[in-house]
């Protein structure tokens, strides 16, 4: 895989960790929780659909190569979300708090950090140069 596609591959991996888990934010507490606990509350199927997104996100990071012991890793964060969330309430509240799409994230990150400095640039270099045309952006909109 190229630097594009690669860089593609992992903001994919952070949208969908993000999504899952702490993409609403719960107003006056700072807490944010994802669409995984809500999609728990159907019952039998909510954990299923849960846990088929969790284990595409552990797909997508293995083409980056990740070492056996960090997806065994990753694979028991899911396995416990997946085990403790199917009993009802309790397990979607463990859902909320757990966040093992976060925790894989944070995972991969740190092996990329490792293996592929110049990706995380690449990241971070994008990242900046779009924060800094949003603020272009804004500043001008001030001016008029």
């Amino acid at each position: 895989m190229d630097t594009a596609k690669r860089l593609a591959t992992l903001n994919r991996i952070r949208k969908l960790s993000r999504l899952m888990d702490t993409s609403i934010r719960i107003p006056l507490t700072g807490f944010h929780i994802g669409i995984d606990p809500i999609i728990g509350l159907v019952p039998g199927v909510g954990d299923l659909i849960s846990t088929a997104f969790s284990a595409y996100i552990i797909f997508l990071a293995t083409r980056f190569g990740i070492p056996r012991q960090d997806l065994t890793k990753m694979i028991f964060n899911v396995g416990l979300e997946t085990v403790v969330g199917t009993v009802p309430f309790v397990g979607d509240l463990f859902d909320a708090f757990y966040k093992s799409n976060i925790r894989n994230l944070a995972i991969l990150e740190q092996h990329l950090t490792v293996v592929e400095p110049k990706l995380e640039e690449v990241v971070y270099d994008e990242l900046y140069s779009h924060n800094e045309t949003i603020n272009n952006i804004s500043n001008q909109k001030s001016l008029k």
